[in-house]
C-alpha cells in the first residue's frame, strides 16, 4: 500500500473541531500580543486609520507565525494534535514555507467567503477544502 492510499483526509466535524480548539489558543496568544501594542504611547495608537491597519498586520504577522511555524514544524498545530489532523502536500510530503503560506492566506480567503472555502468539502469529492485545493496542501487523519 503506497502512502497516498494510507493517507485519510479528515472529515468536516473533527476538522471544525480542531479549527475551534486553535481559535482559542490563538486568542490567548493576541490577548498577549495586544500587550506588546500597549507599550506605544496612546497618541501614535489611535492617530489614524494607518495605526488601525497596522494593529490588523500585527495580528495577522502573529497568526500567521502560529500556523505556518507549527505547520512547518511537525505539520500541526496544537488544535490539531489532539485530532489527529496533520497538514502535508497532495503528494503526502510535509509543506515548505511557499506551501503553508499559500495555505494560511487562502484559508482566510475561506473564511472571508462566510466560511464557505471550508463547507466545500462536504460537496467535494475527495472532500477537499477551497484551500486545501488553492494551496495543493489536505490535511490528513493519522489514528496512529
Amino acid at each position: 500500500m503506497s502512502k497516498l492510499q494510507k493517507q485519510k483526509v479528515t472529515g468536516f466535524a473533527r476538522l471544525m473541531a480542531s479549527v475551534f480548539y486553535d481559535a482559542m489558543l490563538l486568542i490567548a496568544v493576541l490577548f498577549f500580543a495586544t500587550l506588546a501594542l500597549l507599550l506605544i504611547p496612546e497618541d501614535f495608537r489611535n492617530a489614524s486609520s494607518l495605526s488601525d491597519l497596522a494593529k490588523v498586520g500585527w495580528y495577522l504577522l502573529i497568526s500567521y507565525i502560529y500556523f505556518v511555524g507549527f505547520w512547518l514544524k511537525g505539520g500541526q498545530t496544537p488544535g490539531m494534535k489532539p485530532w489527529k489532523l496533520t497538514l502535508v502536500t497532495m503528494q503526502g510530503d510535509p509543506p515548505g514555507l511557499k506551501q503553508a503560506t499559500l495555505r494560511f492566506f487562502t484559508a482566510i480567503l475561506s473564511w472571508a467567503l462566510a466560511g464557505l472555502g471550508f463547507l466545500w468539502m462536504l460537496v467535494d469529492s475527495n472532500h477537499y477544502s477551497l484551500h486545501d485545493h488553492l494551496s495543493g496542501s489536505k490535511l490528513i487523519f493519522k489514528d496512529t
